[in-house]
């Protein structure tokens, strides 16, 4: 199989791995606490990464790995965590779309970071997203979409968003400094060791959560991992391949799967109007791709 396919193929896989995520984690949220959710997601990949780098001479890394991995990490395990706390408060067919947003921040960190530089085709893609987060945002109690950018769950997902985007450019760095297994390894470990801190920052107990865990959570959790997995491994597979900005434009067709998954696992409403909202901004990331 040449790279043009296995390319193909790691983007949809994260296309769909991504918003599968989302439904999985929305659904844990609802008997336990996001950022328990989103340690439980971490810590479970960081020990299956044991089995990959055991025998990896660890020591022998440059510093620049080190460097990116602890920033990626910090950037990672606040910005998931706030994804899956956003998903609590908020529709997942709202939310989902607000991620287009993220071609734009990785746009502009790859621009002050790895000196990618967009044209005019990335201007408009630019205002075309934004056009089309006002359609989807203001489906919702027919009130202003400026309104509804301060409702928490929109702000947890903005600021998820601003953090994902960032880390996407310093994995891609990680992936330059290393390879690709080891690139997930430190996705996972960092992730993990990062999450860890802002349990204790946001007052979750331990062992009620614990306690919440029945053959149900399991079940989603083992789920829930093998997707993150899927999610991380395309991912990275992508960023080794093409640039960031437009690696991130191409995954917000997930958007519309976003919209789908949540009209029908949790019966949210407007769903021809989200739809066509999400198509807006999906061709304002078609144009970002243009960059290249």
């Amino acid at each position: 199989m040449g790279a043009g396919s296995l390319l193909i193929i790691a983007i949809l896989a994260r296309i769909f791995s991504n918003p599968l995520s989302n439904v999985i984690q929305k659904q844990l949220t609802i008997r336990q606490h996001p950022f328990f959710v989103n340690f439980i997601s971490y810590s479970v990949l960081a020990l299956i990464s044991i089995f990959l780098i055991y025998d990896f001479p660890m020591l022998d890394l440059p510093s620049g790995f080190w460097f990116y991995s602890i920033l990626g990490g910090i950037c990672g395990a606040f910005g998931n965590g706030f994804l899956v706390k956003a998903l609590e408060l908020g529709q997942l067919s709202v939310l989902g779309p607000i991620n287009a947003y993220k071609s734009v921040v990785g746009i502009i960190i790859a621009f002050f970071l790895l000196g990618e530089i967009p044209n005019a085709f990335g201007f408009l893609g630019v205002t075309l997203i934004i056009v089309g987060s006002y359609i989807v945002l203001n489906n919702e109690g027919g009130g202003s979409s400026l309104k509804i950018f301060r409702e928490e769950a929109i702000l947890y997902r903005l600021l998820a968003l601003i953090l994902t985007g960032t880390q996407a450019v310093f994995d891609k760095q990680v992936i330059l400094h290393s390879n690709l297994t080891l690139a997930f390894a430190s996705w996972c470990f960092f992730g993990a060791l990062f999450s860890l801190p802002i349990l204790f920052l946001f007052k979750v107990k331990f062992r009620n959560e614990f306690r919440k865990i029945d053959l149900s959570s399991l079940i989603k959790y083992f789920l829930l991992s093998v997707s993150v997995a899927i999610m991380v491994i395309s991912t990275n597979y992508t960023f080794s391949q093409m640039q960031v900005g437009p690696a991130l434009a191409l995954f917000q067709v997930s958007i519309l799967i976003s919209v789908f998954f949540g009209y029908r696992f949790f019966q949210e409403t407007h769903l021809l109007k989200k739809i066509i909202g999400s198509l807006i901004m999906i061709a304002g990331s078609v144009l970002i791709i243009l960059l290249n």
